[in-house]
């Protein structure tokens, strides 16, 4: 499998892998193909996941330019289209509180807004007729053992002063009888807004929406070389060079080795590895005490979520392989479903139906940065999500193309500082690596 940390290129028209959500999202929207010409553009986009549809949707919509998006392989063909599909009031992964000390409650707040942003820009682009299999509203955050549980309830009176944020607190008893009979599960706190969706109809729908305003988007058309010539970026492609006045950096977790100067050794990209069941029966669902669709997430430092689909399969995803060399060991899929069965003890005959493995991007400060990458602005990127880009993306993309335009951004640590340097970047894999032992132990004996 492609790794950022080591390949120069992610490939060249490369379809999607076998994921549940390539399989049963029907055609993909028509685009333009290979770039087989060279051109001229004031912008270009880098990148055709959320972040690149985002920021051509909005510059399109709110400043009229229309830039041209060069997508190495497939339209969301990286983690746009791999996700879980879960929409989250959440960016990074440093909590509010943390945020609160280091910068103080005004700018904790100003974070807070542009999050909740982008869950109102993703649910006003749903509305204007973008068919994403959208379910219920209703994230539950599950205490994974019965120490974790206070933890949750003071998380919830936080948001609740902090937000006034409605937030539901589960004993054990509530959360089997009303929601899920996981045996994993001892409690829960439940938010009422976030939910889940298709994530690759969710990104061809912006697709859609940007073409009909005149977007480009040229797929099999890798960037595999840059330079720049009196202020003008120079993209070599295989069969086209773009000239560009300003060029968005959005690939995110599968930035390729070397791409840019500005980006090189401030990410670690992981994977995150997904399973889809196969379709529940009626008394299996019965016997799970699954009630809910909301989606789930619980408290282990290595991460598991899950949710029931429309066609009532469950997806469950975990923690991946550490290297690309390692995405497609069937290990990984096995251990998730193990997991899975641990939970819900009724599905211990159920099979795998769909397994896959996508890259998300870490940065070393636990927070997204949408920043200039030259002195002149010329060239922008957003990156390190942390995992929690479904809906912050799109507030990304909108941001990049204010700051393409011109624009004055809110002073924000999100905003006004660059993605930092990883130090010993060559030493990254062995750090992650040293994370997940050390997270083992903490999930199952502190």
């Amino acid at each position: 499998m492609y790794d950022p940390l080591h390949d120069l290129t992610p490939g060249t028209n490369t379809p999607y892998p076998q994921s549940y959500w390539a399989q049963n999202s029907g055609p993909a929207p028509t685009d333009e193909g290979q770039l087989k010409q060279d051109i001229d553009a004031d912008v270009v986009i880098i990148g055709a996941g959320y972040t690149g549809l985002s920021c051509a949707l909005h510059l399109a919509k709110e400043h009229h330019c229309k830039a041209i998006v060069l997508e190495a392989n497939q339209t969301a063909w990286g983690c746009s289209g791999r996700n879980a599909g879960f929409i989250l009031k959440s960016t990074g992964r440093k909590p509010w509180s943390d945020m609160s000390k280091q910068w103080g409650e005004e700018v904790m707040r100003g974070i807070y807004s542009e999050v909740c942003s982008g869950v109102d820009t993703v649910n006003e682009l749903i509305s204007q007729g973008i068919d994403c299999d959208r379910q219920e509203n209703g994230y539950i955050r599950v205490a994974h053992k019965p120490s974790m549980m206070p933890g949750l309830v003071a998380q919830a009176k936080l948001l609740k002063n902090m937000f006034d944020y409605k937030v539901d607190i589960l004993s054990r008893e509530d959360l089997h009888s009303s929601f899920m009979g996981d045996q994993n599960a001892h409690g829960a706190i439940r938010f009422h807004d976030g939910f889940g969706l298709n994530p690759l109809k969710l990104a061809w729908g912006y697709q859609q929406m940007a073409t009909n305003l005149g977007v480009k988007f040229y797929t099999g058309t890798p960037v595999s070389r840059w330079d720049e010539v009196d202020g003008k970026q120079i993209l070599h492609t295989p069969n086209g060079i773009v000239k560009a006045k300003k060029v968005v950096i959005a690939t995110n977790g599968y930035t390729p080795k070397n791409m840019h100067l500005s980006v090189t050794n401030r990410t670690l990209p992981v994977l995150s590895q997904i399973i889809v069941t196969e379709p529940l029966t009626d008394e299996q669902i019965a016997a799970c005490n699954l009630h809910t669709s909301n989606v789930v997430m619980d408290t282990r430092a290595l991460k598991y979520y899950y949710r029931k689909l429309p066609d009532n399969r469950l997806l469950f995803g975990g923690r991946g392989a550490i290297t690309g060399k390692g995405a497609d060991d069937p290990y990984y899929a096995n251990r998730l479903l193990n997991v899975l069965k641990q939970s819900f003890p009724a599905l211990s005959t159920i099979h795998i139906g769909y397994a896959w493995s996508g890259w998300i991007c870490m940065a070393l400060d636990d927070i997204p940065h949408i920043h200039h990458a030259d002195e002149n602005e010329h060239v922008v990127y957003a990156m390190g999500y942390c995992g929690n880009g479904v809906s912050f993306s799109v507030q990304a993309g909108k941001r990049l193309a204010d700051k393409i335009m011109g624009k004055t951004l809110p002073n924000l640590p999100i905003f006004n500082k660059p993605l930092p340097k990883f130090p010993l970047p060559a030493l990254r894999r062995v750090g992650q690596w040293g994370y997940f032992h050390y997270g083992k132990i903490k999930d199952t004996y502190f």
